[in-house]
């Protein structure tokens, strides 16, 4: 007879799909929907970019990802509004993001 060892103290990871199934139960219930932007508010967002990117200021983007609203700061680099895209560097990492203006849901200088 060999002992048993360690795997009687871990009596409810034998079955890891049941872990991985909740995971999935609870980040779907933390999920938010994208939210709707008016045309005052895209026009104020557009505005703002455009300035920060004249002025080289800091600005906190709050963007839609993955379900969730993220809220982020850094520098913007690069606007194109026709091609539904901009460029900011991060703050923290330094690292240049590449992202859909449709993706943002505000933004403010610092």
């Amino acid at each position: 007879m060999e002992p048993r060892g360690m795997k009687k103290w871990r009596p409810f990871a034998t079955m890891p799909e049941q872990y991985i199934g909740l995971q999935e139960i609870i980040k779907k219930q933390s999920e938010i929907p994208q939210p709707l932007l008016t045309e005052e508010q895209m026009e104020q967002i557009n505005f703002t970019l455009i300035e920060a990117l004249h002025t080289n200021k800091q600005v906190y983007l709050t963007y839609y990802k993955n379900g969730q609203s993220i809220t982020d700061t850094g520098f913007i680099q690069f606007v194109d509004s026709l091609g539904d895209l901009f460029i900011f560097i991060d703050e923290v990492f330094e690292l240049k993001n590449k992202m859909r203006l449709s993706e943002l849901v505000d933004v403010r200088i610092v």
